[in-house]
């Protein structure tokens, strides 16, 4: 490979690119291209940058070609999204008027039922994690709470207070707390009158 020979406009454009950029990959790529207009070996480049020889042959033949945008990272284009955004809208409309608005026997959404739904109704099939990402990324939240709080009526409040209190003036009207129940055999006493009562028992054998 032949030496890279720099022009002055080119060498300050890749000392700016070295210094100012934030892409870890792109500084070594410029870095190795300075390098070996100096005149440095390839396999010396490799050693200071740590990486294999092949991988400097590979970023110095695309910026011969190219220049300074050859040794820039091309990326290919990702797989499109299966659950597009403007499904959003309606996927909310589907979460706010709940499971019963579209017809299914259930109280709340999961990300699950929300997947097989959209694939009963426009055949596109995708995992509960993609539906959750989905739901995430636009604000949409799909478990809602069935029940609610409801406040006291202060009416029925303050008659319940003026009864009670009612009931601790009373001298009667209090609730009597119920005794423990205590076992028959707990108290010698008790044991002892209801033998006086019955009777010894007819097996116990008298000796005179």
């Amino acid at each position: 490979m032949r030496r890279i020979q720099l022009p002055p406009p080119e060498h300050e454009q890749l000392e700016h690119t070295f210094k100012t950029t934030s892409d870890r990959r792109l500084r070594e790529r410029c870095q190795a291209v300075l390098m070996a207009s100096r005149g440095r070996k390839r396999q010396a480049i490799a050693q200071d940058l740590g990486v294999h020889r092949t991988t400097v042959r590979r970023w110095l033949q695309p910026y011969q070609h190219h220049g300074v945008e050859g040794l820039t990272l091309q990326w290919a284009p990702g797989q499109a999204r299966r659950l597009p955004a403007t499904l959003a809208p309606t996927i909310q409309d589907w979460v706010k008027g709940g499971p019963q608005g579209c017809g299914l026997d259930r109280a709340n959404w999961t990300y699950e039922e929300l997947a097989v739904y959209l694939y009963q109704t426009t055949g596109i099939e995708v995992r509960r994690t993609a539906m959750r990402d989905f739901c995430q990324r636009h604000g949409i939240r799909p478990y809602r709470p069935t029940y609610h709080y409801l406040r006291g009526a202060p009416p029925q409040q303050q008659e319940a207070r003026e009864e009670l209190a009612a009931l601790k003036k009373s001298p009667s009207g209090g609730v009597r707390a119920a005794e423990p129940r205590r076992s028959p055999l707990s108290v010698g006493a008790d044991l002892t009158g209801h033998i006086g009562r019955e009777g010894p028992s007819p097996h116990r054998r008298h000796v005179g």
